[in-house]
């Protein structure tokens, strides 16, 4: 199962521009354009120069979405190849065969589970456990942007942590979010501030209950899920509370991502998939608090999959019928009949194109410069 710390960085919805950026969410495509293997040669010999290749059509990668170029003027480093790879995967081995065990659990134990939880309880009622649980982060996300230095962005969060509290019967209804204030939720996280500093994410790992994420992420997570029991104590450090609030968390958040995840199995390699939407969207959601990035534009939620449970489907656009044709009558005349044109004289076909090289798409991994630099 995926836990909070993946929903704090894994579809967003559009919000009002006065909203940050949310969890979620660019990095940009690395496309390699030379097909053949580096060869090392002898020392003495000269150097050939590689020879050019044509400019082609990008194929698409295999991850869910394209993902579009950085924004103007953000500092960040494209890692692209399988030695790069490494680097910031260098438990491949063991993390896939931890996300094909998940996997595995996940079809046969987790989504009968929450397709009952689902269905059992109402809508309404598990929006109002999800605003519950929510709510209980805001004291964490406030104290995050004030160590991020966005005084502003606290005092919101405080404030609506305070309305949702008192006239949100303790959370359970969104409140703040409607008019007149219009205060909408703004994850946070001390893995954001750790990032929002330059501190870099570390190995990738795909861990079980946690499923996709960093060891800057990791410690991240239990940093943000032991301050209320550490300054609260009761009912945060009860561990009757902690295992209901978990296992509700948890089974909130896999409604909620279920369409993304069927979407990211029907991937041609969906281990990959994973890795590249997780790190797109902390790259996002870090760029954000930069003021950069699609998320630093109003659009909140927790990406890369993520909508809010309460979402109202679009509706379809209506279609106009076409009326049928009218009935001949005795008194219309018969249209007079169209003459066939003239046959066209068969021109020669054209000269086969010869077939451009292929164009190899690796996995990108993308991640801010230190300040500074």
């Amino acid at each position: 199962m995926l836990t909070a710390a993946l929903a704090a960085s894994l579809v967003q919805t559009a919000l009002p521009d006065d909203t940050a950026a949310s969890i979620p969410p660019a990095p940009t495509v690395a496309v390699s354009t030379n097909t053949a293997p580096a060869v090392a040669t002898d020392a003495a010999a000269p150097p050939v120069a590689a020879p050019a290749v044509p400019a082609t059509t990008p194929v698409p990668s295999t991850a869910p979405d394209a993902l579009p170029p950085a924004s103007p003027g953000s500092s960040q480093i494209v890692v692209s190849g399988e030695h790069e790879m490494h680097k910031i995967d260098p438990l491949e081995g063991v993390n896939k065969l931890s996300f094909d065990t998940i996997e595995s659990v996940d079809k046969k134990l987790i989504t009968p589970i929450m397709n009952g939880y689902r269905k059992g309880l109402p809508n309404p009622v598990r929006q109002g456990l999800h605003n519950f649980f929510f709510n209980l982060t805001e004291p964490v996300n406030a104290l995050n942007y004030v160590l991020q230095l966005h005084p502003g962005k606290a005092i919101k969060t405080v404030g609506r942590f305070g309305i949702n509290s008192v006239a949100g019967i303790g959370g359970l209804v969104d409140v703040a979010k409607r008019k007149p204030f219009h205060i909408y939720y703004r994850p946070n996280g001390f893995a954001n501030t750790m990032g929002y500093y330059g501190i870099g994410p570390g190995p990738y790992m795909f861990l079980p209950l946690i499923g996709p994420t960093s060891l800057r992420d990791l410690i991240g997570a239990l940093m943000d899920q032991a301050a209320l029991p550490a300054v609260v104590h009761q009912p945060f450090d009860n561990i009757y509370f902690v295992l209901a609030s978990g296992t509700i968390t948890e089974l909130d958040y896999r409604v909620d991502i279920d369409a993304g995840v069927q979407r990211v199995r029907q991937t041609g390699n969906p281990y990959a998939s994973y890795r590249q939407a997780y790190f797109k969207a902390r790259f996002e959601e870090i760029e954000a608090l930069h003021g950069r990035g699609p998320l630093a534009k109003g659009e909140i939620g927790q990406p890369p999959f993520v909508r809010p449970i309460d979402a109202k489907p679009e509706a379809a656009p209506a279609l106009t019928p076409t009326p049928p044709p009218p009935a001949p009558s005795a008194t219309t005349p018969p249209a007079p009949a169209t003459p066939e044109p003239a046959p066209q004289p068969v021109s020669a076909p054209p000269e086969p194109v010869a077939p451009q090289p292929p164009v190899f798409v690796s996995h990108p991994v993308v991640e801010p410069l230190p300040p500074g630099n």
